[in-house]
Parts: structure tokens; C-alpha cells; sequence
């Protein structure tokens, strides 16, 4: 059996992983496997032009350490989705066609799409044109309804983590705010666990409602308690009034976040006086080694992907629930996201502790 697998979208930790994993449980099998170039773009190969090599136990060799991945990806192109819960799907027909054509040329039996939603529904249109389709899900943000966790998840909260310890000592000597911005656009996990195990005071994500005034009477209350440096983690998706702050431009139809962090601290500084700088962590939550967490869970990934094409299970998503790995429509998977719930026992544990999400007169 002939199989090919491909990555889209962001990078992320453990994408090598998901790779690794496949060709291994492929390779047991006695299949073959094709990793196509850049994402879908690698599915429009022409005989003079190939997009794709054959991957093998051998040159994927303990690629599961290793952060990006090999066979590269891209978030635009040829294949254009309106990202997001229920995008819309613009692909051009000769596009479908061409992808078509180049899975019957290398008589390809299945083909494993690893992304997020906007992949994944890229996926479930190349499924209508009779692709057989396997997904595994992927997101730093871990905001995918199908699964509890996305690997990559616990790599980029242990960045965030890392990083507010290093801000902390920094804030400490000059007596300064730091306000850190994560990313984050639907919803905060990264945020809430990054802020929560680096020691943050006030945590800001797009699940709960925060205002200004709450955010000032805490740092105020820990400036007047004698705390030296205060540690303000904020989500990019994270709302002021209801309103996103973002960059002045677009991509996939959607808007480019950016600049909250900016925002806060110059408000923050000016109305409590505090000498306030902020750092936007950006892509280096993508990238680096992964962590175990993230580096198992991804070879799992890949694994039970050869399962479900074994298995005929066409049109499914591996999906982690608990601790099994399990499998569900691609439709479920994206149809739902994955968010913070703010009545959950780990929002209550932060509360208890004494972080502010920036809501207490919103809660009276």
C-alpha cells in the first residue's frame, strides 16, 4: 500500500513526531510513504516538477526531537480556506483536479492531512472528490473540539512558562510591570497555563470578559502590599470591551492579532505610574524541541492515523480522549472549539491562589 502524508498551516512543536510516528507504524506494515512538500501545495507534483519524497524508518530517525518540520508547510497558496469554525471553502476546480491527479499517479490508498481547522476542512473537500482523507489534528492553541489536548500545546505553555521566569527576575531589579502577550486567538489555554505555572498576577484571555478598572485595582492592591515586579500574561485574543485589538492587516480572511500587550502597558503605566515595559513572545511558542509530553503524544498521532487507513476509517480525525487515542468525523472535529470553561476547577484554583482575570466587578 501506497500512503502520503502532509502537513498545513502553522508549525508546530511535534509535527516531526506525527511524521515519525507514521512511517513507523507504515513501515511495519509494509507500506510505502510519501511526505509531500509544503503542505496541499505538495499535492499539485507533476512528473517534471515533484513535490515529494519517499520517507522511511531510516531518514526519519528520531525526527521527534526535532521542532518545525521536515517537510515543510505553508498557510496560504493555491489551497484558500477562510480560517475559523464553518469557513468557507474557495478552491479552485483545477486545483481539486490536480491534487486528484496526483494521488492516482503514485496510487496513493489514503493520505494523512495533519493541521488544524482550516486544514482539516481543506481535508474534508478534498474527501468530496473521493480522496480518502485521515486527519490529525494541530494547534499550539489547543482550541480543537476533537481532541483534549493538540500536541504542541504543553511546548508552548512550557515557553511561556520559561520565559515570565526570566521577566520576573528582570521586573524585580527595576520594581517594573512586565505585560507578556501569548498567542491565542479563540482561546487562552496557552495563557492560562503559561501564566498559572509562571507565577503570573493577572491573566487576561478572550473566554473572560476583563476590564481595564479590575486589572488597575490589582496592581494597584500588589504595589501597595510591597510586591516589587507584577507579571500581567495576556492572551492576543483577549477583549477590551468586547473590542480585539489587532494589526492593520488580513490573512485568510481573518484579521491579524497583535499589539494588545503594547496597548495594556501603555494604559497600565499611565494610569498607576508604574514603570511598565511589555514583550509580545510571538513565534517562539512555535518553535524549538518539543517536550515528552508533546513528542509521545505526537507519535501516537501518527500511529493510530496508519490505524484508521488499516482500519478503512476514512474521513475520521485522531482525536486524544483521556488517555486513549481515539477517532471522530472530521465534519465533528471542526465544527466545535475547544475553549476555556471560566467555572472550570483550574480558573477557580488561579482565583484561590489570588491571580486576577480581570473580572472581579464584572463577577459582583
Amino acid at each position: 500500500m501506497n500512503i502520503g502524508i502532509l502537513n498545513a498551516g502553522g508549525d508546530c512543536p511535534g509535527l516531526n513526531a506525527v511524521i515519525e510516528g507514521a512511517v513507523g507504524a507504515a513501515t511495519a506494515r509494509g507500506w510505502t510513504v510519501y511526505g509531500f512538500y509544503d503542505g496541499f501545495e505538495g499535492l499539485l507534483s507533476t512528473p517534471d516538477n515533484e513535490r515529494w519524497r519517499i520517507l522511511t524508518r531510516a531518514n526519519c530517525l528520531n525526527i521527534r526531537a526535532q521542532g518545525g518540520t521536515i517537510l515543510g508547510t505553508v498557510n496560504q497558496g493555491n489551497f484558500t480556506v477562510k480560517s475559523g469554525v464553518g469557513g468557507r471553502m474557495e478552491i479552485a476546480k483545477e486545483v481539486l483536479d490536480r491534487s486528484r491527479e496526483t494521488v492516482e499517479r503514485l496510487g496513493l490508498s489514503a493520505l494523512i492531512v495533519v493541521g488544524g481547522d482550516g486544514s482539516q476542512t481543506i481535508g474534508m473537500e478534498l474527501r468530496k472528490i473521493g480522496l480518502p482523507i485521515v486527519g490529525v489534528p494541530k494547534t499550539i492553541d489547543n482550541d480543537l473540539g476533537a481532541t483534549d489536548y493538540t500536541f504542541g500545546f504543553w511546548t508552548a505553555a512550557c515557553v511561556v512558562s520559561t520565559n515570565l521566569d526570566r521577566l520576573r527576575t528582570t521586573a524585580y531589579s527595576h520594581q517594573r510591570m512586565m505585560v507578556v502577550e501569548v498567542m491565542g486567538r479563540h482561546a487562552g489555554w496557552i495563557g492560562l497555563y503559561g501564566g498559572i505555572s509562571g507565577g503570573a498576577d493577572v491573566i487576561l484571555i478572550p473566554e473572560i470578559p476583563f476590564t481595564l478598572e479590575d486589572v488597575v485595582r490589582k496592581v494597584e492592591l500588589l504595589k501597595a502590599l510591597g510586591q516589587r515586579e507584577i507579571i500581567v500574561v495576556v492572551s492576543e485574543g483577549a477583549t477590551i470591551g468586547g473590542k480585539l485589538i489587532t494589526l492593520d492587516e488580513e490573512t485568510k480572511g481573518e484579521v491579524r492579532l497583535g499589539g494588545i500587550a503594547n496597548f495594556l502597558s501603555t494604559k497600565l503605566e499611565t494610569i498607576t505610574g508604574i514603570e511598565t515595559r511589555y514583550c509580545v513572545l510571538g513565534h517562539v511558542q512555535r518553535g524549538g524541541s518539543p517536550i515528552p509530553f508533546d513528542r509521545v503524544l505526537g507519535v501516537r498521532c501518527g500511529a493510530k492515523a496508519v490505524q484508521l487507513i488499516e482500519e478503512g476509517k476514512f474521513g475520521e480525525t485522531v482525536a486524544l480522549r483521556g488517555v486513549d487515542m481515539e477517532s471522530m468525523p472530521i465534519e465533528d472535529a471542526v465544527r466545535t472549539l475547544h475553549l476555556v470553561d471560566k467555572q472550570s476547577q483550574i480558573v477557580e484554583a488561579a482565583r484561590e491562589i489570588g491571580i486576577s482575570f480581570g473580572d472581579e466587578s464584572l463577577q459582583a
